[in-house]
């Protein structure tokens, strides 16, 4: 096992505080950006994991990833930070978000645009990724976390 300790999701553009119940920047939920250094390792890895598979979802219906390999060599020669352990789907999005200004060929990173997409600018293709992964972060949220809120809530004020 490895003694790292789980880095934050944390991408610097919180919108909590501002009182959204998800994220805008890195997709968390409230609690879990508040509580974050409460967590245990199996509960950071639990978020991660299930921010993990909405990205995966989103960036599958977008792009389809050739050349993990490529792309793998192409993040590390441009020093962009990623973890090895996660889809190169997810590999892919932090491609985009940091390149899509300066990407011209795609291909050259082992990626392509599904057909419904090629005809977007990489930065407009970035926004709508980024819109669809907040609002399946936020309808996560509404479908299993609120009810409970609400059911813990009306329970503690009987």
């Amino acid at each position: 096992m490895p003694t790292q300790p789980i880095k934050t999701p944390c991408v610097g553009l919180c919108s909590t505080v501002y009182g959204d119940l998800v994220c805008r920047g890195c997709k968390r939920f409230h609690h879990e950006v508040v509580n974050w250094n409460l967590y245990g390792d199996e509960a950071k890895r639990a978020v991660l994991q299930r921010l993990e598979v909405l990205l995966v979802q989103v960036m599958q219906g977008k792009v389809a990833v050739f050349d993990p390999a490529r792309l793998r060599l192409q993040l590390e020669r441009r020093a962009i930070r990623f973890a090895p352990q996660q889809s190169p789907y997810c590999w892919a999005y932090l491609l985009i978000v940091r390149g899509a200004r300066v990407i011209s060929q795609l291909e050259a990173y082992g990626l392509l645009l599904l057909p419904e997409f090629r005809n977007w600018a990489l930065p407009e293709l970035r926004d709508a990724i980024d819109r669809e992964f907040f609002l399946l972060s936020e309808a996560h949220y509404e479908r299993y976390i609120a009810p409970r809120f609400l059911r813990e809530g009306l329970q503690g004020d009987a």
